[in-house]
């Protein structure tokens, strides 16, 4: 009898092992905002949706090898600050000088180390250097001068004169900007499409078990005093702990004034709030409510991802764990 039972008990027990395999996930943004289906077309949803895709080949391409979350969200980042589509390392758009300056963070959830840059100048890849100082200095934040006297530090990271972000798109918007200033408050957002849109970030969880969130902008268009909005502020524009990671995109400073992306995580953990649950109410109602906008992605540790966002659009992409895979931009089913 038990020579019978022996191979049934263990088949039953190979396949329970299996139930517990981990599984990872990625989600990626390209920001959320002003995104009109007739003011896109063809060529540029063709292409746009291309270079998300690309940005989540590199990420879960890292996932799929074994690869740490950590590794997952710079190398998905790193493509998106690479193209000239998103507001971002090359996209970035421009300051009311005319030059660029360039924020970003990352975030480890398990470890609760993090590191970010602001108004940097000459570093082709801020996330990059966001990490460095996660790694490599006993500090969170580097701005500015401090920041680009770090960078020199680093043989890796990659430096760029800053005539290398511009870009045809973004000039324009400057253009816009500045003649549109005269007629509004000085306290209210130029009315600009992507006056301060299209920020990137990507959370990704990896077969350990593990969360990691970043995100990179260029900020505002025209943003005056060296203005610092919301990505490169933990808790405010990325977030990460053992359970949940998020990365958002949006009007800044509204996203700081409600701690939108440790917001989030808090209602999973203090109120027994579901990810989408505790999404949905901070980017449909706690933000709006104060009178910002924009979106974010976030992802729990069982891989459930949630994509709010309060305007017309937001670019995104993702790989759940079952495989399966998208990008999509605007609210209905695209």
């Amino acid at each position: 009898m038990h020579r019978f039972l022996l191979p049934l008990l263990l088949g039953a027990f190979a396949v329970d092992v299996s139930a517990q395999e981990p599984r990872t996930a990625l989600v990626i943004h390209g920001g959320a905002g002003v995104i009109e289906r007739a003011a896109l077309s063809a060529e540029d949803e063709r292409a746009i949706r291309a270079d998300l895709d690309r940005a989540l080949d590199a990420g879960h391409g890292v996932l799929s090898s074994g690869g740490s979350a950590l590794d997952a969200v710079q190398a998905a980042v790193a493509v998106l600050e690479d193209s000239p589509r998103f507001n971002a390392g090359k996209g970035a758009v421009f300051n009311a000088e005319g030059g660029h300056e360039l924020d970003a963070s990352v975030m480890e959830g398990h470890t609760r180390r993090a590191g970010a840059v602001a108004g940097v100048t000459t570093v082709r890849h801020p996330l990059q250097l966001a990490r460095a100082v996660m790694e490599h200095t006993p500090h969170v934040m580097l701005a500015g001068p401090g920041a680009e006297a770090f960078a020199d530090t680093r043989k890796d990271i990659e430096r760029v004169r800053n005539t290398w972000f511009d870009t045809d798109a973004r000039r324009r918007q400057l253009d816009q900007a500045r003649a549109r200033e005269s007629a509004q408050a000085l306290n209210a957002i130029p009315t600009v499409d992507g006056a301060y849109f299209g920020t990137v970030g990507a959370v990704a969880l990896d077969a350990q078990g593990y969360i990691a969130a970043a995100t990179s902008t260029g900020g505002m268009t025209n943003k005056k005093w060296a203005r610092i909005g919301d990505s490169p502020i933990i808790g405010a524009g990325t977030w990460a702990d053992a359970r949940c990671g998020v990365s958002g995109t949006g009007w800044g400073e509204f996203f700081i004034r409600n701690a939108v992306a440790h917001d989030i995580c808090a209602r999973m953990a203090y109120g027994g709030a579901t990810l989408a649950e505790a999404a949905e109410v901070v980017v449909m109602d706690v933000v709006p409510a104060h009178g910002g906008d924009g979106g974010v992605i976030a992802l729990d540790a069982e891989g459930n991802i949630a994509m709010p966002f309060n305007t017309s659009g937001m670019y995104r992409a993702w790989v759940r764990p079952d495989g399966s895979r998208g990008t999509a931009i605007f609210r209905d089913p695209d």
